[in-house]
């Protein structure tokens, strides 16, 4: 379920969608990568929580700045979080990938349960980088930089 906010998202333009993950998550970025290989329409801006405009939706949204357990999906002046985030954006995604959000049928509070599981031991199982990764230069566009 998305929450709203009675103030649209700084920086993000109107109808502008964004997508906030770990930097130094390499199951997140691997996440990310995914975005920017299939929404090639370039209608999700990517955003690591660690980065300045990270930080600033994160306060905007009313979620912590300092723990980073799930990946955030902005669009207008709503957000949604864990496993709702996920079924937005794949709703996005060109089929077959969209078709995965069949699986929202899941109650929410199972797929949640599952979700923080994976959000909680994702170093553990797929790794981290020492900081976040500089995207490659052929990437750069797609993620939100203030002022752009």
């Amino acid at each position: 379920m998305a929450e709203y906010s009675d103030k649209p998202a700084p920086l993000l333009a109107p109808r502008a969608r964004a997508m906030l993950f770990d930097g130094t998550c390499k199951l997140c970025n691997g996440w990310a990568e995914f975005v920017i290989r299939h929404d090639r329409e370039g209608r999700i801006q990517l955003v690591t929580v660690q980065s300045a405009e990270g930080q600033q939706l994160l306060r905007w949204a009313g979620l912590p700045t300092d723990r980073f357990n799930t990946i955030v999906f902005i669009e207008d002046n709503q957000f949604s979080i864990r496993s709702e985030a996920m079924f937005r954006i794949l709703a996005i995604m060109p089929a077959p990938w969209r078709w995965i959000r069949l699986a929202r049928i899941i109650p929410g509070a199972f797929r949640d349960w599952l979700y923080d599981r994976i959000a909680l031991n994702r170093y553990r199982l797929f790794g981290r980088y020492d900081a976040c990764r500089v995207p490659p230069q052929d990437h750069e566009r797609r993620y939100l930089k203030a002022g752009s």
